[in-house]
């Protein structure tokens, strides 16, 4: 699924076109789609209200609406969303499945605007969702999910609390869990760990001071990279303009098996770890 990187370009570029657009109707396709609100009470709820911008939490999406009322959209792994506005060509966010109609077999939600344009969220396989901001919500965003690795608040000291806390996980089961670190997926969980020099299959119990300060400092300096060049083209992402993300020519590890190292020349290895394909140089990474 997109991560941070992904979901922060799709929201820069969406907000440039959906900001100060009024709601006029919205049609839904799949009820479950904004489950648990009812197709009648979510309509009614967004149907008027204007965009006053867009914000990222995570690897989730808010638009936040007039009469304090946010929207909270997850792409999930097959999530896409499709402006097409009353002029000019389309723009897409997410998962590049083929099937960009508007609306198409995999349309599941429509927001119509009362300048005429259009805002499709399309999601093959229905795992992704669209829900109205409630208080359970909130509070779930709020104390569940983990620090943003991009704010101030994530310090060498916070980091190395969380690490503490959970020293016998790898270093991977770490990065990966949302609870603890927003945003992060398999992606820049690898190649931190690369630029690290420490394997993603490492206990953190046997990390010293200079390889936490290492990753603290990788891990937002991979983020932001990726974000300036627009997110990582993968198989499950396009930029909200359709085109690919720019980050893959920088990728050290992930998705480059039995591909030579930049560093050393060894081969890139890929074995499965905490549930997911992991990458790693066998020689650079200890």
């Amino acid at each position: 699924m997109p991560e941070l990187p992904e979901v922060e370009t799709i929201k820069r570029e969406l907000d440039k076109s959906l900001r100060n657009k009024v709601v006029s109707g919205v049609k839904i396709l799949w009820p479950k789609t904004v489950l648990p609100t009812s197709i009648i009470d979510f309509t009614k709820i967004v149907t008027g209200k204007k965009i006053l911008g867009l914000e990222r939490r995570a690897k989730m999406l808010l638009i936040h609406l007039t009469n304090k009322i946010s929207l909270v959209i997850h792409l999930k792994m097959t999530g896409q969303l499709i402006f097409v506005p009353k002029k000019g060509k389309a723009i897409t966010g997410g998962h590049p499945t083929s099937d960009v109609q508007t609306p198409g077999r995999h349309t599941r939600l429509i927001f119509t605007f009362k300048d005429g344009g259009d805002l499709y969220f399309n999601d093959l396989r229905k795992f992704g969702w669209v829900r109205i901001l409630d208080e359970k919500l909130k509070k779930y965003i709020q104390t569940e999910v983990g620090i943003e690795p991009l704010s101030p608040k994530f310090t060498v000291a916070n980091f190395e609390e969380i690490l503490k806390k959970y020293s016998r996980r790898t270093v991977k089961q770490v990065l990966l869990d949302q609870k603890l670190i927003a945003g992060i997926g398999n992606i820049y969980a690898d190649e931190s760990a690369f630029l690290s020099k420490v394997l993603p299959m490492r206990k953190v119990e046997t990390l010293n001071k200079k390889e936490i300060t290492d990753l603290h400092k990788n891990i937002i300096a991979v983020l932001r990279l990726s974000i300036r060049k627009k997110g990582t083209s993968s198989k499950n992402y396009r930029r909200s303009n359709g085109e690919k993300g720019g980050f893959v020519p920088y990728l050290m590890v992930y998705g480059r098996k039995d591909q030579k190292c930049k560093i050393c020349g060894t081969r890139i290895v890929k074995t499965k770890h905490a549930g997911r394909g992991t990458h790693y140089c066998p020689v650079c990474q200890k």
